[in-house]
């Protein structure tokens, strides 16, 4: 099976918040393979939907060291983050070559529709925590970079201006 080509930064769909979806079907579970594919050939630890161009409020993390681990969600949302932040360098295939280091919660809490369609809540820690957010950011629209200060996301999309000439 072959995934679908990422989708390259600027395209405007990384930028629109994606709807949510109604049930966890087939379609839905053959889109999770689908993404988990993409997410190992990077390799990465976590893919959003949007980034291969569906549109849906689907994700999948997969922070293992011995892979086959990871979490489908659909729908997912944060209930609870930590005040405790930890620091990860983050990148994306929509953007490839570059990435930039910046905080986010710890651990968090999510609730999400699982691979049975069943409402599920799940604390995520440490790798699994940042990739899920990550993830999140993605199905409302945001990219890694628009947590970082204008100064630094200028000199970042400067950089990704110049790489693609």
């Amino acid at each position: 099976m072959t995934h679908r080509p990422f989708l390259m930064w600027p395209d405007k769909r990384l930028r629109t918040a994606v709807d949510p979806v109604e049930a966890v079907t087939d379609d839905t579970r053959a889109i999770w393979d689908e993404m988990i594919e993409a997410m190992d050939a990077m390799p990465g630890v976590g893919l959003a939907a949007v980034q291969l161009g569906i549109m849906q409020r689907l994700a999948v993390v997969d922070c293992s060291d011995a892979r086959g681990q990871a979490v489908r969600l659909a729908n997912p949302e944060i209930l609870h983050a930590s005040v405790e932040y930890r620091e990860h360098e983050e990148a994306s295939p929509n953007l490839p070559g570059l990435s930039a280091g910046f905080k986010r919660p710890r651990a968090v809490t999510v609730r999400f529709l699982n691979v049975e369609g069943e409402v599920e809540e799940r604390d995520f820690i440490g790798l699994w925590a940042t990739s899920v957010q990550h993830q999140i950011d993605h199905l409302n629209g945001r990219m890694y970079f628009d947590n970082l200060s204008k100064v630094k996301r200028d000199m970042l999309l400067k950089k990704a201006k110049k790489a693609m000439q």
